[in-house]
């Protein structure tokens, strides 16, 4: 198997704890080089250190960081709702109705439609620094169409999310749908996911449907997820806490009980600031989070209604900016911990056996990702050990 070296890094970002002590959080190295070696890195150190290889890359002096990983996206959709966030940039309220625009079309669209769809928005995920992505179900809401989505997304990623619940759909009772979530449509979904979510919330399910649905998830070998406090206060939380849940996504209103009881359970909380970016509600208090020993993870929740962005960099920014993360704590945020919430070990890191997915900056230091918001710094993207994105 051939190997390759990758010199001439500014500074390396590798998350590896064992660098902890001499680099911080993100274990830094610099004047750093990498071995690849098939899809896996096989050394890392000062470049002075570095072995021979097959084929030697120059990286120009350029920040390398670890591939993004977003853990929270609902890519599989038809359609098109730029009205309602238009109408939300002139006054009205968001609310979690215009799921049911989406599933019209959606459920119109043919297999071919939205597997195009998924592909442009994963390419584009891509280009941006986006190496592993989970990817939900949620705008079928019948048993064949959620069937056929978690099988769309099935092709693009082993993070795949059954999303049955995400609101009741129109000519049902919430009783007769959670029957159908449970019954016939967890039955076609399973085969093609690795996780079930709910969301908790008002609007849409609450905590006895929410627990009832992840039961059943359970019982066919789904692991569970939540959305939960995104609108407004509630057990959500408190929920995913008591289930142990991995992680429980949104956290937008939290009470301090919420806060202990997401420190005491290591349930990781992943915030999502696209969302508020784009709704205008108040962006979650990572720093109240952080300084509580809570685990944070960031994703993009790339939808085509609360947050159609597919920019992990403008997370950090907006994480940086609006929720009082250090530029730090933001990219590990976005790389290792989004790699925790998906209870993955082998991405978001850079050490040795783990994927090699790495991100080339045109920039010498990770701090630019929040220092220089909406610019494209993504120099390079290898995935799995190979180039698969050069400019």
């Amino acid at each position: 198997m051939s190997t390759t070296l990758i010199t001439g890094i500014g500074e390396l970002v590798t998350n590896d704890p064992a660098r902890a002590e001499g680099g911080g959080l993100l274990g830094l190295v610099h004047d750093a080089a990498v071995v690849v070696e098939g899809s896996r890195v096989a050394w890392i150190g000062r470049a002075v250190d570095a072995p021979a290889a097959d084929v030697q890359v120059d990286a120009g002096g350029r920040a390398v960081v670890p591939g993004f990983v977003d853990s929270h996206s609902h890519l599989v959709f038809a359609g098109d709702r730029s009205a309602e966030f238009e109408a939300r940039m002139t006054g009205e309220p968001y609310t979690a109705g215009g799921i049911r625009t989406t599933v019209a079309a959606t459920r119109a669209a043919t297999d071919e439609q939205l597997t195009s769809h998924v592909a442009r928005l994963v390419a584009e995920m891509r280009a941006q620094g986006t190496t592993s992505v989970e990817i939900k179900s949620g705008y079928g809401l019948s048993v064949h169409d959620e069937a056929r989505s978690l099988a769309v997304a099935r092709q693009f990623t082993d993070d795949t999310t059954f999303l049955g619940a995400h609101v009741v759909p129109a000519g049902t009772t919430p009783e007769d749908y959670v029957d159908l979530v449970t019954g016939p449509m967890l039955a076609a979904a399973a085969p093609h996911a690795r996780w079930i979510d709910v969301f908790c919330e008002d609007g849409a399910f609450d905590v006895d449907q929410a627990r009832t649905i992840l039961a059943t998830g359970s019982d066919s070998g789904l692991r569970g997820r939540l959305h939960a406090n995104q609108l407004t206060y509630g057990g959500g939380v408190r929920l995913a806490c008591e289930l142990g849940l991995v992680a429980v996504d949104h956290c937008t209103f939290l009470s301090d009980d919420d806060v202990s009881a997401l420190a005491s359970s290591g349930t990781i909380a992943t915030l999502l600031p696209g969302v508020e970016f784009s709704t205008r509600q108040p962006y979650p208090d990572a720093r109240r989070l952080l300084d509580a020993g809570v685990r944070i993870a960031l994703a993009s929740d790339c939808n085509p209604g609360s947050c159609f962005t597919s920019s992990m960099a403008l997370c950090i920014a907006l994480a940086v900016r609006e929720m009082r993360m250090s530029p730090a704590e933001a990219l590990h945020a976005a790389t290792a911990m989004g790699a925790a919430a998906l209870d993955r070990d082998d991405v978001g890191v850079l050490a040795p056996g783990k994927v090699a997915d790495l991100v080339l900056l045109d920039a010498p230091s990770h701090v630019h990702l929040a220092y220089r918001p909406g610019v494209p710094l993504v120099a390079g993207v290898w995935q799995s050990g190979r180039p698969v994105v050069a400019r």
